[in-house]
């Protein structure tokens, strides 16, 4: 039986490399390799290696950001965010940040999509398959363009069914690292597949609401107070804050009665006027139903398609966030 396992060899790599290929690939258009030092826009070409120990220790962080209408939008934050997970967890980064920019801009118009996700890793690299960081010489640095997603609202504008968790939060102090070792996060999504659910959010210790697997959660109470969890137990995320920066000007109006981060109770989340699901790739999500009741009257209301309107007209118009990659 091993007799008939092929010995693969670097000279018969076109040969054996075309097989890799998978449909679902076609969304995938570049990939940046440090320790190949260059871009490759076949996906059978984008590999990393085993001994990384991003690959079999998790020990790597990350970020995932969105270039629209050729435009990198919001990626200071990002970047600010992807510097505090390296630190937090001793990362020495293989490059600048202008340089980073620089090869993130690159790998975007090798895939030559003016709407893209974009994952950028920066993992510990290769040295041994054991623990210890030390045994990397070096950290790499991964880039990954993919093709987007439409916004969630505009495929399903009747907005989102949420469920509690049973995956416990994140402890405090991890739960701000964005790092690749997102075991809870995939136990996340596959029980919101399983349950035939939208998203799904987990609690902390003391029954008070957390985030998504992938996405944060917040609320618009009957006052009319939007609020989000303590930003203590929770991933900082960009949109989030972006979105409560933004409900601002709705304060000022008199539209909402004030924006603020603070412990929410379930039971609160669950007598909410309405449930927002924020994230960088569903942009700013109408909850009709959580927990298998329906979130007020179930419709999208008219303070959330105001703050809606506000998150999507500041990523295609503000220029102060958006970071041009293809000619105009």
């Amino acid at each position: 039986m091993a007799d008939s396992i092929p010995l693969l060899t670097l000279d018969r790599f076109p040969e054996w490399g075309r097989c890799l290929r998978r449909p679902f690939q076609t969304a995938y258009r570049a990939m940046y390799s440090s320790v190949f030092g260059g871009i490759v826009t076949e996906p059978e070409l984008m590999l990393v290696p085993v001994d990384d120990h991003m690959v079999h220790r998790g020990d790597g962080v990350f970020e995932a950001f969105k270039c629209v209408a050729g435009a990198i939008y919001n990626l200071g934050a990002h970047l600010d965010r992807l510097e505090h997970s390296a630190a937090e967890l001793h990362f020495r980064w293989p490059c600048t940040r202008a340089e980073l920019g620089d090869r993130i801009a690159a790998t975007i118009r090798a895939g030559a999509e003016r709407d893209c996700l974009v994952r950028v890793l920066l993992s510990r690299g290769s040295g041994s398959f054991g623990v210890n960081p030390y045994d990397c010489p070096s950290a790499q640095l991964y880039i990954v363009v993919t093709r987007l997603k439409p916004p969630f609202m505009k495929v399903h504008p009747e907005g989102a069914r949420l469920k509690t968790s049973v995956v416990p939060a994140k402890p405090v102090g991890q739960a701000s690292i964005k790092n690749c070792n997102y075991l809870p996060n995939v136990l996340m999504a596959k029980e919101a597949v399983d349950a035939g659910v939208d998203f799904v959010v987990s609690l902390d210790e003391g029954g008070n609401v957390a985030e998504g697997a992938t996405e944060n959660v917040g609320m618009i109470t009957a006052g009319h107070e939007l609020a989000f969890p303590a930003l203590g137990g929770i991933l900082k995320g960009t949109t989030m804050i972006r979105t409560a920066e933004l409900a601002g000007a709705l304060v000022a109006e008199g539209f909402l009665s004030g924006v603020s981060f603070r412990p929410i109770p379930q039971a609160e989340l669950r007598d909410a006027a309405a449930v927002l699901v924020v994230g960088t790739t569903p942009n700013l999500v109408h909850v009709r139903e959580y927990d298998g009741r329906v979130v007020g009257d179930g419709k999208p209301g008219e303070r959330f398609e105001r703050l809606r309107r506000l998150l999507e007209d500041d990523i295609l118009h503000n220029a102060g966030l958006r970071t041009p990659v293809f000619p105009a």
